[in-house]
């Protein structure tokens, strides 16, 4: 089957994006560098295309018992206009995935599913819907567009209005663009500040220009490639590495997205509920690599006697700290900051430490 493509796919190709395949689309992975990109949302800013991801309406007078009963966080907590991060898990207390919900008015929710994962996600919550719930998957109408970096409200601000000057992070209103309606969302997967916005297929390529045509320095369109070195840096899960069927949020250590005695029983809780009593097994860590060699997802990772101790989810070499850093799922045992581990780069054992995350702060 053909990786599908997002509104921008030619808007991407003819400004001379690298096109590559990512969790079923054609997504750009980089425009210039990955590095210039990176250092772009660092010190100014960055716009991608993540119109992967999918988005679904929830509504209705059983949209909130709906969503208590699949989300571990506590959704009766939102208020109208706030973000909550939250994760689906099944039976076994094993991940379905981490995604972003939103209450825009009273009965009326929206939930952003990641990309390989929304035609499952959105299945998953109709299947354990009530029947007062309205369920309306709308992800082939809807462009995602993520503004990061220090300069993004003020360019946020040129385009919507003041307005967005007042929301605190992991706030959304509702603005209009070109008579279309736009979720502009304080929020973003980079660990900088940033807007993320919700907007219709049909002016998503003019609301991209107008953006990138501000006389801001420094901002540019940025791929996939920064994305994940942005992400990496501020120790964000990825799913598909940091997060699977078989990683449980709270080994991701997710504990503040996972309410186990929360009143309204969520699908998981009672083995998190043990799991939390208990500690779980396996923890996710940083590591830095003191020796020479990059840590990569599926590397194996060892403890100093040559005991195989867990693997490495994700690495890179970090652009802004000019080291080689990942995650690791590990046995507990190994998990204080200062252990000395070794992992295993191709055919070499590259010594290293486990290190505190998130590696960057800003």
């Amino acid at each position: 089957m053909a990786d599908k493509r997002t509104a921008l796919y030619e808007t991407h190709v003819n400004a001379g994006a690298k096109m590559v395949p990512f969790g079923g689309w054609e997504m750009p992975v980089q425009y210039s560098s990955i590095k210039e990109e990176h250092r772009a949302v660092r010190e100014h800013a960055g716009l991608f295309d993540v119109s992967h991801m999918g988005e679904a309406f929830v509504e209705g007078k059983g949209a909130l018992e709906t969503l208590q009963t699949v989300m571990t966080n506590d959704v009766s907590k939102l208020a109208v206009g706030k973000a909550q991060y939250s994760v689906m898990c099944n039976e076994n207390g094993g991940t379905i995935d981490d995604l972003l919900v939103y209450r825009l008015g009273v009965e009326r929710y929206f939930v952003v599913p990641n990309a390989a994962n929304r035609d499952k996600d959105i299945q998953w919550i109709q299947k354990h819907a009530n029947d007062k719930t309205v369920i309306t998957d709308v992800s082939d109408d809807y462009s995602l567009l993520a503004l990061q970096g220090p300069d993004a409200e003020q360019i946020a601000e040129r385009i919507f209005g003041e307005a967005v000057k007042t929301l605190r992070f992991f706030e959304a209103t509702e603005r209009d663009f070109q008579e279309e309606p736009v979720i502009v969302s304080r929020s973003g997967y980079t660990g900088e500040d940033g807007f993320e916005l919700y907007v219709k297929n049909s002016v998503v390529e003019s609301l991209w220009n107008e953006i990138l045509d501000t006389d801001i320095e420094g901002l540019r369109p940025c791929g996939l490639g920064a994305r994940d070195t942005l992400r990496l840096e501020a120790r964000l899960p990825l799913y598909g590495q940091e997060l699977t069927d078989s990683i449980s949020p709270l080994e991701a250590k997710l504990g503040f997205a996972v309410k186990v005695n929360k009143e309204a029983p969520f699908i998981g809780q009672s083995l998190l509920q043990k799991e939390k009593e208990t500690g779980p097994k396996r923890l996710l860590v940083g590591v830095e690599l003191t020796g020479k060699g990059i840590p990569r997802t599926d590397y194996p990772v060892y403890n100093t006697d040559g005991v195989e101790i867990g693997v490495v989810t994700s690495g890179t070499q970090s652009p802004t700290l000019g080291k080689n850093i990942g995650l690791m799922l590990i046995d507990r045992a190994y998990s204080e900051v200062g252990t000395a581990v070794v992992v295993g780069v191709r055919k070499r054992m590259v010594e290293g430490n486990v290190v505190a995350t998130p590696f960057y702060k800003r």
